[in-house]
């Protein structure tokens, strides 16, 4: 297997990780929280709990990046900035599945959805634009 192909193996199971922690962390929110914005609440406590995990996953085995000085603080805000987007495409996936079906599984329906486009596109711009250092 080529060099490519255990990154893409890779990256598609640390997205999957990712994405149980992002939707358990909701699942919890949830039972915590069920008053107004509680699909906000847990989409916010759910997308920092998955872009945590999938930062410290990313940087070591996807990227092998281990920063020489500072400069982790600016790659972990440049990492932020790009989930920014792709987070948007997650939330309005997930957003939009509630609003269309009005059922409790189809918001986890679109929050998958959404998570697996969100992370394609993350992948390409992180290497162009967080780790566009390391050797890839």
């Amino acid at each position: 297997m080529d060099y490519l192909s255990v990154i893409a193996i890779k990256y598609f199971l640390f997205a999957v990780i990712s994405t149980v922690l992002n939707l358990s962390s909701q699942y919890f929110s949830f039972l915590i929280y069920v008053d107004f914005g509680s699909l906000y609440v847990a989409m916010t406590i759910g997308s920092f709990v998955g872009l945590v995990s999938k930062y410290f996953l990313d940087k070591k085995y996807i990227f092998h990046h281990a920063p020489k000085n500072n400069r982790n603080v600016k790659i972990f805000i440049l990492y932020v900035l790009t989930g920014v987007i792709t987070t948007s495409i997650f939330w309005g996936t997930e957003i939009g599945f509630d609003v269309i079906f009005k059922s409790e599984v189809s918001k986890y329906i679109g929050a998958i959805i959404g998570l697996g486009i969100g992370y394609i596109a993350k992948y390409f711009l992180d290497k162009k634009y967080v780790f566009k250092e390391c050797v890839l």
